[in-house]
């Protein structure tokens, strides 16, 4: 028992597992262009499906996103620039956002 090696933290999770990143994951990088992304996301969710809006911009961060989770009639959440909404809801958050006059992308498969 010479040599001991952490195996589990209650911040990092779990230490075997390769790639691990120390606390979160980062999230990938959007493009600063004005357009609002939407996706769909499963990983990292035990295959649930979660609807991305990215690219909103700050100042109508939750606005929006208290919009959209009443027209989808879903929980979410609004954390560092961006809005995750429970389900696939992807049809109705691009309708929503280009009637409120915002450049919208479907992104992803």
């Amino acid at each position: 028992m010479g040599e001991s090696r952490r195996v589990y933290s209650t911040t990092d999770g779990d230490l075997r597992k390769p790639g691990r990143a120390s606390s979160s994951r980062a999230a990938p990088s959007t493009p600063n262009d004005g357009v609002i992304r939407v996706s769909r996301e499963t990983s990292g969710r035990r295959g649930k499906t979660v609807t991305v809006v990215r690219g909103v911009p700050a100042r109508d961060l939750d606005p929006v996103a208290s919009d959209l989770k009443r027209l989808c009639g879903s929980g979410g959440s609004a954390k560092g620039g961006v809005v995750e909404l429970q389900g696939d809801h992807r049809t109705k958050v691009v309708t929503l956002l280009e009637s409120r006059g915002y450049r919208v992308k479907l992104a992803g498969g």
